[in-house]
């Protein structure tokens, strides 16, 4: 049997919260193998041109129509965080088929063995090869975002900065469990459950976040910790107050500090 990774009611648990005038949250639980307690979060922001991008989609339920429709409707692009947060790109394609979808290399060749998926097309995929260059996407794009292509990540991570509100928006690059927002409409605690008190030391931003730290470097890092530490150290450069992860709470304010405590070991003598 399967586990069950989304609710089957994600309409009536899911949490849509306007984190600033243009960029709004829809936060849902998530439980990785059926058992760990991460919770899951796509982030909408409306754009300085008027249209709409999505980061990593979760399920288009009613709610979230019209939540669109309430930033003015026109989805612009769609953009796959990593190699693992896809599901719902070709649901939000077909509904929205003039939008542009932003993933890492690889994603579209991991999707042609599920019919369902195949052939939904990729506008904008990101390579390691342009890395001399930075990761453009069109101008309208490039004047309200930076992307990082974290390609020294295990899952080709890629990492935004909505750069007119100083906010990080990013899927499995760094962690903040509990997923207390996520798990809030289920009237089930975000820290129940043994595998979920087992994993959650290790996916904590507290201070000093040690557990966290070494998971970026022994397992997140393990396939090209070079590349992930150039990564990480332009990251860093950026100037940003506020992170937007997948997988639990936002970071509201000072993460700037929280990420440079979680990566520590990748700054030193930067």
């Amino acid at each position: 049997m399967v586990p069950q990774l989304f609710p089957s009611n994600p309409d009536e648990l899911m949490v849509i919260r306007n984190v600033t005038s243009d960029v709004i949250t829809m936060s849902l639980p998530f439980a990785r193998f059926g058992r760990f307690k991460f919770g899951g979060r796509g982030t909408l922001v409306r754009m300085s041109s008027g249209s709409i991008a999505v980061f990593s989609p979760v399920n288009l339920t009613p709610a979230v129509r019209e939540t669109v429709s309430s930033l003015g409707g026109r989805v612009k692009y769609i953009a796959a965080l990593d190699l693992e947060h896809h599901l719902h790109l070709t649901t939000w394609k077909n509904a929205f088929p003039e939008a542009e979808i932003i993933a890492p290399e690889g994603l579209w060749e991991k999707r042609q063995s599920n019919p369902e998926f195949k052939d939904t097309p990729f506008k904008h995929i990101l390579r390691q090869d342009n890395k001399d260059h930075g990761w453009k996407i069109s101008e309208d794009f490039d004047k309200d975002f930076e992307i990082e292509y974290v390609y020294g990540h295990g899952s080709k991570e890629v990492v935004f900065l909505h750069k007119p509100s100083c906010t990080l928006i990013e899927a499995d690059l760094l962690f903040n469990l509990p997923a207390r927002e996520q798990y809030s409409k289920t009237g089930e605690s975000a820290t129940s459950g043994i595998f979920t008190k087992i994993v959650k030391p290790l996916l904590s931003t507290t201070a000093p976040a040690t557990w966290q730290k070494r998971f970026a470097w022994y397992v997140l890092s393990s396939g090209n910790r070079k590349a992930f530490t150039e990564s990480v150290r332009r990251i860093d450069k950026w100037e940003f107050n506020r992170l937007i992860p997948c997988h639990g709470d936002v970071i509201e304010s000072g993460a700037k500090g929280v990420f440079r405590t979680v990566f520590e070991w990748f700054l030193r003598n930067s």
